[in-house]
């Protein structure tokens, strides 16, 4: 019963964490441009929110490892709240990165949601629950962008002030509804010895033990490639295919779409019939060859079904890859590991869109328009197919022992 209503709350706080998150996202650019800032100023505003991100997700993975997963969520929704009001009363631009900042890292609190499913599951239905976050995180970027767009035409703060008011929510949610999962006795089990000191050196030092270092190296370079995709589509689609705003916007709720069913209804029959070390390297090289079909797309129909696998393998991997991390550490790492996860993938999230841009505004000057849209595919294809020779050989070997470890325990 309470691992239900557990899994329930979250699935509904994530959605209304993100649902605020992504009610602001088509007025960035425009309230930006209002204080008179500059195309560059407005990629500096949306990288300064994944760079906070960047920090933040592996720090408040750690905390909530040390005093509780509630706590944790409690705090970093009241920092979101305050980065919503700020960005709906901001009077100039540096209120506006304040604003994103104290956002980004608040937002992080992702990883601790994802602690507290695996703080709630077993390890046979661990990737379950962790689906009906990546659910929750789709259908909020579903509805979100055209709630704040149509709330948009009142005003710019009318977003801001309705995120605010669904954070103040999500703050109750937590407060009223939501037990601690890791409790003091289950805390207290662990001697202080054995907890991971909550520094630097000891996050980067995760990367290169054994099995968890190539898992989080996986993390990132899909996360690369798949924002490399992801930051440059809405260019490409008006480049190669000359679709407006409206269109562009109708087909990636069509991906998020089939990523909601992915993870939401489909992910626990598919773990209960493969292994998730071979769903991992289904998705890595599925996405491979998907991502080259989607460079090459010379129509909207080939377009479509391309993306199809995109977002299947995408909803696959980013599910399984965090449930097999909560798996290979011991309960009082899970949530800084996973925040350590949700900071790489967000360190993605600064790099691709400059990368993407820059490659194809030199292919299409160099080749045209329909080879320059194409190279950020072909690389993020290449990096995938890459990623699967690692995989292979970094994880695949590792299959005996940490089958064998997990028998142990």
């Amino acid at each position: 019963m309470f691992k239900n209503k557990a899994l329930s709350s979250i699935f509904l706080i994530v959605f209304i964490d993100l649902l605020g998150f992504s009610l602001i996202l088509p007025l960035l650019p425009y309230l930006a441009k209002s204080f008179s800032a500059s195309e560059f100023q407005i990629g500096l505003l949306v990288a300064s929110y994944a760079l906070a991100q960047f920090i933040g997700a592996p720090f408040l993975g750690r905390l909530s490892d040390r005093y509780g997963r509630r706590p944790i969520l409690l705090i970093s929704i009241v920092g979101n709240a305050l980065g919503f009001l700020l960005l709906g009363i901001a009077q100039n631009l540096t209120m506006l990165f304040i604003s994103r900042i104290l956002a980004g890292f608040t937002a992080a609190n992702i990883s601790v949601a994802q602690a507290y499913i695996s703080d709630v599951t077993d390890n046979q239905s661990r990737a379950r629950g962790l689906g009906l976050i990546g659910a929750a995180f789709g259908l909020g970027f579903i509805l979100g962008p055209a709630i704040g767009g149509a709330l948009s035409q009142f005003g710019y703060e009318y977003p801001a002030f309705s995120a605010t008011g669904l954070s103040i929510i999500n703050f109750l949610l937590v407060f009223l509804w939501l037990k601690e999962s890791l409790t003091p006795e289950r805390r207290q089990s662990i001697s202080l010895q054995q907890r991971p000191p909550l520094t630097l050196k000891a996050m980067l030092d995760t990367l290169r033990r054994p099995y968890v270092g190539p898992l989080l190296h996986t993390r990132f370079f899909f996360g690369l490639a798949f924002s490399l995709f992801q930051t440059i589509f809405a260019i490409y689609a008006l480049e190669r295919f000359n679709l407006q705003a409206r269109d562009t916007g109708y087909i990636l709720a069509y991906v998020g779409l089939i990523s909601v069913l992915t993870q939401g209804v489909f992910i626990g029959k598919i773990t209960k019939r493969f292994s998730e070390i071979n769903l991992m390297f289904a998705a890595i090289l599925t996405m491979a060859v998907s991502l080259m079909v989607w460079a090459l797309a010379p129509s909207i129909p080939v377009l479509l079904i391309a993306l199809l696998p995109i977002a299947v393998s995408g909803g696959i991997l980013n599910t399984v890859i965090n449930s097999a991390l909560s798996k290979s550490v011991a309960s009082v790492e899970t949530g800084g590991i996973l925040g350590l996860a949700a900071s790489l993938e967000s360190l993605t999230r600064v790099l691709a869109p400059s990368l993407g841009s820059l490659l194809l505004q030199i292919a299409s000057k160099t080749y045209g328009n329909f080879i320059g849209t194409a190279v950020p595919g072909f690389l993020a294809s290449i990096l995938l197919l890459w990623l699967g020779s690692y995989f292979w050989r970094m994880v695949f070997h590792m299959r005996p022992l940490v089958q064998s470890s997990s028998s142990m325990d």
